[in-house]
């Protein structure tokens, strides 16, 4: 809340419910300007900054914090900060260029299965949204011949990061295929598309600036949608029709 008469400044501090929204009545959020939502992981450093509600202004922005013994601490490259340990090599390792609020972030999803010995397998995850990881898994028994239900799966994203967003369904069906072959992805390979429940890969928002982000810390392949932009130069780009295109473009590309 802003006194433009005296110039001044008013902060509210409260809480948020379990279910996400604000505690106390809704008026307050109605009063005021904006709403900033602060918080993280409990097992994580790092503290996320976004914008709820913001009257004069987008609310895609996110701002990305580090807790340290000297305090809040801004992250300047945050792809860079969820990279830093990739060991490239890995089965079941794929690099993907999510997005937080509107900025290009990529973050390492590392699947692992499993076979369980039983007709039905457990899933665990780990900063991903299980329900989209359950379509994927769904998707790549019915339309790529890749069945998991007797395996168990586990797939997490490092660094404390989340990924919610469809623009790391193929990222997962990769990582996924990936591990049950035992191959791992080439070095330098992003993969990002949403999967649709025909088995098509389908565009999200902000392909050529995902692209751009990911060529600037080096990754030189990206494996996208058909309908995707044209990368940076030097990039070369694999495209996919479909999740089953996809996955015969990448693991003919796997190192053996």
């Amino acid at each position: 809340i802003r006194d433009r008469q005296f110039d001044v400044s008013l902060i509210l501090v409260g809480h948020l419910t379990k279910d996400g929204s604000l505690a106390g009545p809704r008026l307050i959020e109605h009063l005021v300007d904006t709403v900033l939502s602060f918080g993280g992981e409990r097992t994580s450093d790092l503290r996320y900054l976004r914008a709820v509600k913001h009257r004069f202004g987008p609310t895609t922005e996110v701002g990305l914090f580090e807790m340290s013994t000297a305090g809040l601490a801004g992250v300047v490259d945050p792809s860079d900060r969820f990279l830093t340990d990739r060991q490239p090599g890995l089965a079941g390792s794929v690099v993907v260029p999510a997005v937080e609020g509107r900025r290009p972030v990529l973050v390492e999803l590392q699947a692992l299965t499993v076979g369980s010995g039983h007709m039905d397998g457990s899933v665990t995850v780990q900063g991903i949204d299980g329900r989209r990881l359950a379509m994927v898994s769904a998707v790549l028994a019915s339309r790529a011949s890749c069945n998991l239900s007797s395996h168990d799966v586990f797939v997490s994203s490092t660094g404390g990061a989340k990924v919610a967003e469809p623009g790391a369904d193929l990222a997962m069906a990769v990582g996924l295929v990936s591990s049950m072959v035992d191959r791992p992805p080439p070095a330098d390979l992003v993969v990002c598309g949403e999967i649709g429940l025909g088995g098509e890969v389908r565009s999200v928002p902000l392909l050529a600036a995902r692209l751009q982000e990911a060529y600037r810390l080096g990754f030189r392949t990206a494996l996208v949608p058909a309908s995707a932009p044209d990368g940076p130069t030097g990039m070369t780009v694999l495209r996919a029709t479909t999740v089953a295109d996809g996955l015969a473009s990448v693991i003919g590309k796997l190192a053996r």
